[in-house]
């Protein structure tokens, strides 16, 4: 009897070392992430106040507040989603649930997942030339957006394409069975059954947008204007850009301003998150599988 319970002993342990492995291995990823959030905070919290986030910058962008920058970044990003939501989603529709399974779709989805590695800096010259000089939309809200737009297509049609992929076929079939139409078995079914993995990768290109620098340094984003911008095809400072900005060229400059303006695009970026998390939880509990 004890030599059939010896090898299940040592399995435990093995099973037990394992675990273990992993928690420590998970400690050291966390760790140094809560330690620079932690370390953000302390520096960047002496700066808040009210005037710093409802005022604009003065004397050389060394006192006042950063309200251009926040709305500057806003209306980035809610450019963004309006230009690369609809049809990132629309195109990994399109790859997962029309197109064959043939060696030009392969091809397609290799381009897309080699796309989302370019680094942005290309992204930022491909916006200079084609939106800001070709178009003439010049340095403006329409150009950052558009170019920021393309950068996070890549993302958003891969996870549309997988998550509505993740979903049971039996769904399908079911819906087909019941008479629906292959788009109201789209629509109605494995939309909201994958509503959860689309919402994730939006929410990931959208947060890559938000914090990106030189997309926005070649098509929109400008050094200081105290302003709010009064139409899309004006420039707009920019929080990313800011940030930069005030960490290289500004001599003299506050460290308390530097990490408060930090913690302030660190907060944008973990509000998205909480959002996101919010809606997700949602959808899931929905989920039928």
């Amino acid at each position: 009897m004890s030599s059939l319970n010896e090898p299940r002993r040592k399995t435990k342990i093995v099973e037990g070392l394992g675990f273990t492995l992993l928690r420590l291995i998970a400690l050291l990823t966390v760790l140094p992430i809560l330690g620079l959030v932690a370390y953000i905070v302390v520096k960047g919290a002496p700066a808040f106040s009210w005037q710093f986030l409802t005022a604009a910058p003065t004397d050389g962008m060394r006192e006042g507040g950063i309200l251009p920058a926040i709305i500057g970044t806003l209306y980035l990003t809610l450019g963004t989603a309006l230009f690369s939501v609809p049809l990132g989603v629309a195109a990994g529709i399109y790859i997962a649930e029309y197109a064959q399974d043939n060696r030009w779709t392969r091809l397609i989805r290799i381009a897309i997942i080699n796309l989302a590695g370019i680094p942005s800096v290309v992204y930022g010259l491909f916006g200079l030339g084609l939106f800001v000089l070709f178009l003439k939309f010049g340095t403006s809200i329409l150009a950052a957006s558009l170019t920021l737009s393309i950068m996070t297509l890549p993302v958003i049609i891969s996870t549309t394409e997988e998550a509505l992929r993740s979903v049971p076929n039996s769904f399908r079939v079911v819906s087909t069975s019941l008479g629906a139409t292959r788009w109201q078995t789209i629509w109605k079914v494995i939309l909201p059954q994958g509503l959860p993995g689309i919402i994730t990768g939006i929410i990931l290109g959208l947060e890559r947008a938000a914090g990106e620098t030189a997309p926005i340094l070649f098509t929109g984003a400008t050094f200081f204007l105290p302003e709010l911008p009064k139409s899309i095809m004006d420039s707009t400072m920019a929080l990313p850009y800011h940030i930069f900005v005030i960490s290289t060229q500004v001599p003299g400059m506050p460290i308390k301003i530097q990490y408060g303006t930090v913690l302030v695009l660190l907060i944008f970026v973990l509000g998205m998150n909480i959002v996101a998390t919010i809606i997700r939880s949602r959808a899931r509990s929905k989920r039928q599988w």
